[in-house]
């Protein structure tokens, strides 16, 4: 990972927007996919703006999107897109949802991007580097027992089974008022810059979460699965955010 990497990162963020900004609160078709999730014209728009300009400057890169699918499957570098991380809330005119961009090196994420289009907010982040918020550095916080956390999740509908268990576990040991729902990628932002000490999600793909790894860590944080390994290609869509990564222990204990 180079500079031109990074560079090419913030032009897919800049071109994702602009094929998002003219649509939200405003006329577009929609569709449900197989998985009966939504995606809009936006969602496809962002991606293949972003899609045209790797295949134009890293045409040897890889690349994972959400809505047309893998290029160059075999290669070292792969480029996942998530367009539009909330299509929901674009649908309803909430501007909480995020493009998601990220670089994985032999399938671990080593550059990230969460970009708000609406609100023109932006967290990088970039193994070795520390995390920016619209190019000023930003850090996690401490949190000196899981009762005093802010523990967000985008909605409690993705948890089945014993998950269900497993985040209610954690939900009891921290203050009721004090749970957040809805926000999918901007959760995470807000770890980054230590406004939410915690997020919990399940089922989870890849292109929902590699971008958010080098952001959060880069600010001092912690992601992992719920079993406390590191995310990579393979983990299984089980996630754990962590601001203070001293609290792991209490948070994989209160899951069970």
């Amino acid at each position: 990972m180079n500079s031109d990497d990074l560079a090419l990162a913030l032009r897919l963020a800049d071109a994702a927007g602009a094929a998002i900004r003219p649509l939200f609160r405003g006329q577009w078709t929609e569709e449900r996919k197989a998985d009966r999730s939504f995606v809009t014209e936006a969602d496809r728009a962002a991606e293949a703006a972003m899609r045209a300009l790797i295949e134009s400057h890293a045409p040897s890169d890889g690349i994972i999107g959400e809505e047309y699918g893998t290029r160059n499957e075999g290669a070292g570098r792969q480029w996942v897109l998530d367009p539009i991380d909330g299509t929901t809330s674009f649908m309803a005119g909430r501007p909480i949802f995020g493009t998601l961009i990220a670089l994985l090196q032999d399938g671990w994420p080593v550059l990230g991007v969460i970009d708000q289009p609406i609100a023109g907010e932006r967290w990088v982040g970039r193994i070795g580097e520390g995390t920016t918020f619209n190019g000023k550095p930003v850090r996690t916080r401490p949190c000196r027992e899981l009762s005093d956390a802010v523990l967000g999740t985008t909605t409690p509908h993705q948890f089945a089974g014993n998950d269900v268990d497993a985040f209610m576990g954690v939900a009891k040991a921290v203050a009721e008022r004090k749970i957040i729902y809805g926000g999918d990628c901007y959760n995470y932002g807000l770890v980054a810059s230590g406004h939410v000490d915690l997020v919990i999600e399940a089922n989870l793909k890849l292109h929902d979460f590699a971008a958010l790894v080098p952001v959060v860590e880069g600010a001092g944080g912690t992601m992992s699965d719920w079993q406390g390994n590191p995310l990579d290609a393979q983990s299984d869509g089980r996630v754990i955010a962590l601001g203070d990564p001293a609290r792991l222990d209490d948070v994989l204990e209160a899951m069970g």
